[in-house]
């Protein structure tokens, strides 16, 4: 038998390695960032700071926000050191930690959509029970479940990854620990482990998705039996933003996860799932919130209030 050295740290080799190159997209995802967290976190204080957004609708939406913000999180500030450092090097627990919590988060965004297409439902299909069908007592767990779902398949994942063998290389084509590039080299069989994110993923997938497409089944229902015009308009305004959503970050993760290994294509994969951690985050309030008549509202109020404050200040002081 040969001797080989198990592998303790990685190096993510990134998308170039051109110094130019990696200014531009330093400052590219820098921006990105930045407009991620100032719109999530902006959402979350607008629907807190907001009496009228009190409602279990903006509580997901709030919710969704928070594992946003997180989620870019995980990804991109590793990214941008790595842009503008010689040293890539990421030890094999930060590794682990990076995809157990890349994971944690995409997931529970997974079950967080199907949870709003529920309240969606029952505020469309069954109004007048609305508020004692979706009461805390019933959003608030399945927020909860949809956190612990999101730890519980991370866990599978990071201890079914990391018991493998990594001693051939420990360059990883990718920017962050994703489970397909550290797949492509370990030295171990990766058989089983590819058949577990197939058939994990894919539950996961069929699960949220029919969530989805069942709640909206019953809401196109819904829509056929209203004769208003102005509410038909309505619904279309609340649930085209929330479909927007679903169908962008579901056919994301269908692409990268749920298909067979001889598919993978790491350069590819690298990009599509940057896509889903770090634009898909950014994307998500400008979708929830230029159709929402009730955020826009409360952005008038927030900044009209500063802006008149603001005024007083000045006229005060000058």
């Amino acid at each position: 038998m040969k001797n080989v050295t198990e592998v303790t740290s990685f190096l993510p080799k990134g998308f170039t390695d051109s110094l130019e190159l990696q200014i531009i997209l330093f400052f590219l995802f820098l921006a990105i960032y930045l407009f991620t967290l100032i719109g999530n976190l902006g959402l979350i204080v607008l629907v807190i700071g907001d009496c009228q957004l009190h409602s279990p609708m903006y509580y997901f939406l709030s919710v969704l926000s928070s594992v946003d913000a997180c989620y870019s999180s995980v990804v991109t500030p590793k990214m941008l050191v790595d842009l503008m450092s010689k040293n890539k090097a990421i030890s094999s627990l930060e590794c682990a930690a990076q995809m157990f919590l890349a994971v944690t988060f995409g997931t529970t965004e997974c079950f967080l959509l199907a949870a709003m297409a529920y309240d969606r439902y029952v505020a469309i299909y069954t109004p007048l029970r609305y508020s004692g069908s979706m009461a805390p007592r019933v959003y608030v767990p399945l927020t909860i479940a949809s956190y612990v779902g999101g730890v519980l398949h991370a866990s599978v994942h990071t201890v079914a990854t990391f018991s493998l063998s990594f001693c051939a290389s420990s360059e990883i084509r990718h920017v962050f620990c994703d489970i397909p590039p550290l797949l492509a080299i370990s030295c171990s069989d990766t058989h089983t482990k590819e058949l577990l994110l197939f058939y994990f993923a894919g539950s996961i997938e069929i699960v949220t998705v029919l969530s989805v497409l069942i709640s909206y089944g019953f809401i196109l229902l819904a829509i056929l039996r209203m004769r208003s015009a102005e509410g038909r308009r309505k619904v279309f305004s609340t649930c085209g933003s929330h479909l927007t959503g679903v169908s962008i970050f579901h056919g994301t993760v269908l692409f990268m996860y749920v298909r067979p290994s001889s598919r993978y294509a790491l350069n590819h994969d690298m990009i599509v799932s940057l896509f889903y951690s770090v634009v898909i985050p950014m994307l998500n309030p400008i979708i929830y919130s230029l159709r929402n008549k009730d955020v826009k509202e409360a952005m008038k109020k927030v900044f009209g209030k500063n802006w008149f404050i603001n005024k007083v200040y000045f006229q005060s002081k000058y």
